[in-house]
């Protein structure tokens, strides 16, 4: 890397290294939150639909806060909104380790819900600084450095696997999650004084409705879309109200942009990181919960380190990619679809721990490059646009995890458990379904399995399969066997 070469400002590095410190804490909290998961169930009880809620509010506030951090940035400048982020950041730890057990089955709920929102809200507004802000310091080699930027995200995920795989047993909850704290503390310290460069469109003094453009009405309808299933099922908003909200965003958009209706590729951008962030970030929020119940919870632990580590690994890759084997952005964009694709199918027919190991090496591959290269592709065909356009399409992602990713394959794990323990054991199935139906979407309700019974199960089978192990038979399902009437 040639960053003192590549960057407009003698601080270049740093603010590249600070932005990189920045999204680690955020994967880092995401990645301890993944483990613990099962922790939250067992300790207060939720069903797999409720800790899916409470995971996609990880991704739901990080929405607000990269939308709302992108429109205002240019305005306000990069250290206002670093300032808010370490703030939301600190509040979210308070709010959620206040959670605690004996607490009624509610307060703990909204706790965890609205800890988990302000973390992501924290993510967001950092979000909302450090793309436009690599993106304006490095603006001839965008993909590579966006890319290193965003390697950040599976380190801190890979940490966060390690300190749930190492201390899992050892530290309660709380103590494992208060750890992100730390490098929150040096983002803080590292953005510290420094001057940050505006972006293109600041420095270009565009308007709102010029940096809108771009986006028009097209890009405003998925937008509206999101936010419509947010104010719907997160916020308990009426439907008819809702649908009201969004239509009257959609105007709002259409009147300062003089109802232009957008760019196509924006458009397609913004769908298809959509896709994205439901199949991706959603997925890597259940991956450690459900190869965990397949194989071991340690197993589980180690497959989101290993992934995590491959990911951090090939983004420092992209500038040799585009460069060297000659794929453009959008070639790229292609073959990590195909890669994803065949990995996602392969993740999906998992029974062993070496066969786990390969699917999901397949999936990080695949997955890599997909968020930060599309970053790249709008900083690069639409500078006009500037911060707006990269903070709404990050913000769409992570709204479409939060909203149908992971309450979906919650939902997803309570209909189907729940169903095949209906058919092989009825009476077991009454025993342990939970007391609150599933929803999702426009699909029936169901009925799971409480997470506090089913804890008290996944603890005695791991103490199970630990005896098993002592006696030499490693095999996870040997254990699940033996106990099964």
């Amino acid at each position: 890397m040639k960053i003192k070469e590549d960057g407009i400002a003698p601080n270049a590095g740093r603010l590249l290294w600070a932005g990189f410190v920045a999204i680690l804490a955020a994967g880092v909290g995401f990645g301890i939150r993944g483990g613990i998961l099962a922790n939250w169930g067992a300790e207060f009880g939720f069903n797999a639909s409720q800790l899916g809620v409470i995971n996609g509010a990880g991704f739901t506030g990080f929405c607000f806060g990269i939308i709302i951090g992108g429109v205002i940035v240019d305005r306000i400048g990069y250290g206002k909104l670093v300032a808010a982020a370490f703030a939301f950041h600190v509040l979210s730890a308070v709010v959620t380790l206040a959670a605690t057990s004996g607490q009624s089955h509610d307060l703990a709920y909204q706790l965890l819900y609205w800890g988990t929102f302000i973390f992501a809200v924290a993510n967001g507004t950092l979000e909302a600084v450090a793309n436009p802000l690599v993106a304006t310091l490095f603006p001839k080699n965008r993909t590579h450095y966006l890319n290193i930027l965003h390697a950040s995200w599976p380190a801190g995920m890979a940490l966060g696997g390690l300190i749930g795989w190492t201390l899992g047993e050892s530290w309660h909850w709380k103590a494992q999650l208060a750890l992100f704290l730390v490098p929150t503390a040096i983002y803080g310290l590292m953005f510290l004084g420094q001057n940050m460069p505006r972006s293109e469109a600041s420095q270009k003094g565009l308007s709102f409705g010029e940096m809108f453009k771009d986006v028009g009405i097209l890009g405003s309808i998925v937008v509206c879309f999101v936010l419509w299933l947010f104010f719907k099922d997160s916020l308990g908003v009426p439907t008819l109200v809702s649908a009201l909200l969004a239509g009257g965003l959609l105007l709002v958009v259409s009147f300062i942009t003089n109802f232009s209706i957008g760019a196509w590729l924006v458009f397609v951008l913004f769908l298809t990181h959509a896709l994205v962030g439901a199949v991706e970030l959603g997925t890597d929020g259940w991956i450690q919960n459900i190869t965990g119940n397949i194989l071991t919870p340690a197993e589980g632990k180690i497959l989101i380190v290993f992934t995590s580590l491959i990911m951090f690994s090939l983004r420092f890759s992209a500038g040799f990619i585009e460069k060297n084997i000659g794929l453009s952005p959008i070639g790229i964009l292609l073959a990590c679809s195909v890669i994803a694709c065949v990995g996602l199918n392969f993740v999906s027919m998992v029974t062993t721990f070496v066969g786990a190991m390969g699917a999901l090496a397949v999936y990080a591959v695949g997955k890599t490059f997909f968020w930060p290269t599309m970053l790249a592709v709008i900083g690069d065909r639409f500078p006009k646009t500037g911060a707006v356009a990269m903070s709404i399409m990050g913000g769409i992602g992570m709204m479409s995890a939060g909203l149908i990713g992971s309450p979906g394959l919650g939902y997803a794990k309570d209909r189907f458990a729940g169903q095949v323990l209906e058919a092989k054991n009825p009476e077991a199935a009454a025993e342990y379904q939970s007391a609150e139906p599933s929803k999702f979407l426009i699909f029936d309700e169901v009925y799971g399995l409480d997470g506090k019974k089913l804890g008290e199960v996944q603890e005695s089978l791991a103490d199970a399969r630990k005896k098993m192990a002592e006696a030499g038979n490693p095999d996870p399902q040997a254990a699940l066997q033996e106990l099964t009437p």
